[in-house]
């Protein structure tokens, strides 16, 4: 019986919750800038993405995707579930995280930094993304 528990235990394990979960995603690739086309000086920059206009679907929520910006302000994917699987289609608010200096001053204005009070928003319908910010 507990090899049969452990058995089954460990069958569970390596199959986790499935292949890719239950959503739909687009590959994603794109820059951020300040307006005037200038890069961010980047230092450990991530894009967080935030679905907007994603459906439930088998009761959830799609995953909040994360990008890592490259020294020229590009990122090549965003990772929602699994690696480099992209977003949900659809409209996303986007926060720039960790957009600080080594002298610790912000990159980006303040409400660029909170995923709630962000005003970016992108669309999986126009790629690849161009993300343009104001200085702070």
């Amino acid at each position: 019986m507990r090899a049969r528990t452990l058995t089954g235990l460990l069958i569970a394990v390596c199959l986790g919750c499935g292949p890719g979960g239950p959503f739909k995603y687009v590959p994603v690739q794109g820059v951020l800038t300040y307006e005037d086309g200038s890069p961010v000086p980047v230092g450990g920059l991530q894009l967080k993405f935030i679905a907007l206009d994603a459906p439930l679907v088998e009761g959830a929520s799609p995953r909040p995707a994360i990008a890592h910006l490259n020294s020229d302000g590009q990122f090549e994917c965003a990772t929602s579930y699994k690696y480099g699987d992209g977003l949900v289609p659809g409209k996303h608010k986007v926060a720039i995280i960790n957009a600080v200096d080594k002298s610790g001053e912000l990159l980006v204005p303040t409400d660029y930094t909170n995923t709630s009070r962000t005003p970016l928003i992108i669309d999986t319908s126009t790629l690849p993304l161009e993300i343009k910010v104001p200085r702070p």
